[in-house]
Order: structure tokens, then sequence, then C-alpha cells
């Protein structure tokens, strides 16, 4: 009996959110596409991989192509009481108008994106393909853009960033990178209990789609070197990170001196060894990750393996490039 409740008790919390998932979901009419001097093909392609793309999303139900076709009957629907009146007519929540408009060698792709029942424009966006090969990308953030109800320029990330977007003076995307950064060293153990002591770092490396790796170089109570990893965590403008490094850190000391134990077989002074190999875990942020100029906040914990067992927390802000 308690079996036959239970399974009851599912089907009828299943079927509340199957009801509520439904009750989310927007109908959408994606319209012909309007060409000016675009190929036919090429227009049926772009229209094609955005709905191909808009499909993968739930909170989306796209009306057929074939039922737009026979709905609009051979006429064309550019103008937002027209696509008001066809979605009306579709029973569509909103309604897609789209442009492609080639200017020389470019195409640009307007589209407006309206409420039926409010008969608002909820979406008027222009981007620019600057080749053929743009088009999927285009198609890619066009979905994202109507889905999320974003502007398209909202939607770029890493390896969606069209060739009319990578010109000066905002290139995005290089591989390689130089950053400059500086602040602040806060001893937890060792370095001749300092307060704390001004730090400047430069790192250069190589940039790819979830991580990058380099070279540091820095100077922070002596001179370090070391190597870098971090793992990206976003391809956005906002990229929070964490990484490690490994090196080695020639700490500057002031003069010291320490017995060895007597259990070593010998009582003799020697002097300690302020250098040593480095370990360092960082965690920090990107801001403007998309852009060729990025700012950059970084927070680090650092352990030189030395005579004085060095140990610090670093807190610098710097610019990537």
């Amino acid at each position: 009996m308690k079996t036959i409740h239970f399974c009851m008790i599912a089907l009828l919390l299943g079927s509340l959110v199957f009801t509520a998932a439904g009750q989310n979901q927007h109908s959408l009419a994606v319209l012909p596409f309007i060409r000016i001097g675009v190929d036919s093909a090429t227009a049926l392609s772009v229209e094609t991989l955005l709905r191909l793309e808009i499909e993968q999303d739930p909170s989306e139900r796209l009306i057929s192509a074939a039922l737009i076709h026979e709905t609009l009957q051979d006429t064309v629907c550019e103008e937002v009481p027209c696509a008001i009146e066809i979605g009306r007519r579709l029973a569509a929540d909103q309604v897609l108008i789209t442009r492609l408009l080639r200017l020389g060698e470019k195409v640009v792709i307007n589209f407006q994106l309206i409420d039926v029942e409010k008969q608002t424009v909820l979406l008027n966006e222009k981007t620019t393909a600057a080749f053929a090969e743009d088009l999927d990308t285009v198609a890619s953030r066009m979905a994202k853009s109507i889905v999320q109800r974003i502007s398209i320029a909202k939607t770029v990330a890493v390896g969606a960033i069209t060739a009319e977007e990578a010109k000066d003076p905002l290139r995005r995307g290089a591989h390689s990178f130089a950053a400059f950064s500086f602040g602040y060293l806060y001893p937890n153990h060792g370095y001749d209990e300092a307060d704390r002591s001004f730090c400047f770092d430069f790192r250069t490396g190589a940039e790819f789609a979830r991580y990058d790796i380099g070279l540091q170089l820095a100077l922070r109570k002596g001179f370090a070197v070391n190597l870098f990893f971090d793992a990206l965590m976003t391809k956005t403008d906002l990229c929070p990170y964490f990484g490690a490094g490994f090196g080695f850190h020639w700490v500057s000391h002031n003069p010291s001196y320490y017995i060895a134990p007597q259990d070593w077989g010998y009582d003799s002074a020697e002097e300690k060894r302020g250098d040593g190999f480095e370990l360092i875990a960082n965690a920090g942020l990107r801001l403007l990750h998309t852009y060729d100029v990025q700012f950059l906040l970084n927070f680090a914990y650092t352990f030189t393996f030395n005579d004085y067992k060095d140990e610090a927390f670093l807190f610098t802000i710097g610019v990537v490039k």
C-alpha cells in the first residue's frame, strides 16, 4: 500500500513539474529571413542554424516553418504590426523578424523580437559578419540573445567572437599575453617578521580556451622566478580563475645565524639560507577578459623551502595585454 501511495505521489509531482515547465515555455515564430543582396541559400542556412540553436533550449517552443509559410502565403512580413498580426494567427507568444543586408563583403544582421500580447519590441539588435564563415557564430549568439532576452553584445565569449569584433582597437582573443601587477606581501611566517612589503611582478604566457600557462618574474623581498598555471572559469568579461606556481625564490634577509642542534654531532654556527624552491597557490579575477587590455585582481599564498620557512599572502592588482 505504501508503495502504491509513493508511486501516486511521484506521478503527481512529475505531472506538476511537467505542467509548470509547459507554462514557462514560450512559443516563438521565426519568420522567413528578409534578404537584401544575400543569396537565398545563405539566408536559409543561417535561419536553419538559428532554429537548431533555439530548439536546444527547453524554454522555447518553435512554431514549425511549414505552418509559418502556410500562414504567410508568400507575403513578406517585415514590419512590427504585420508581425503581431501573424503572431496572433499562429497563437505565438513572440515573433522574430530578421534582416540580412550585404554591404560589400560584409553581411549586416538586424533582428527584432516582438511580444505579441503586449505589442512591444523586446529586442532590436544589429551585428555584422565580415565573412560568411562568421554566420554560424552569429546564429549561435542570436539564439542566446533571443532565449535570454539580452543584447547580442552581452553574448560575447572566448571562441564566439566575429572577425568584425576582433578588429582594433578592441582586439579580442589573443593567445599570448603579458601582465604587470603590483601590491603588497603580508608575511605569515619568516621574512624577518616584517609587517608588509611592496611587491611587483611581470608575467608572460599563452592563453587557451580554459587555462593559461606562463613564466613569472617577481620582486618581493628579493627575487623570484616561477612557472604558473591558471584555470579560467568562464569565457566572459568577468572571469574568475585559480591556479598554482612553482619556481625559485631568493629571499632577502638581514644577516642571521643559528646554532646547529647537538644531536647533529657538532656545535657550530651556520648561516641561514634565504633562497629555496617556492610553491604558490593563487586565485583572482580578470575583468574585460574578452578584450586585449584586461584588469587583474590576484590573491596568492606563497611558501619558500628555505631555512627561514618564509610564507606569506600576496594581494596585487595589474593590467594584462
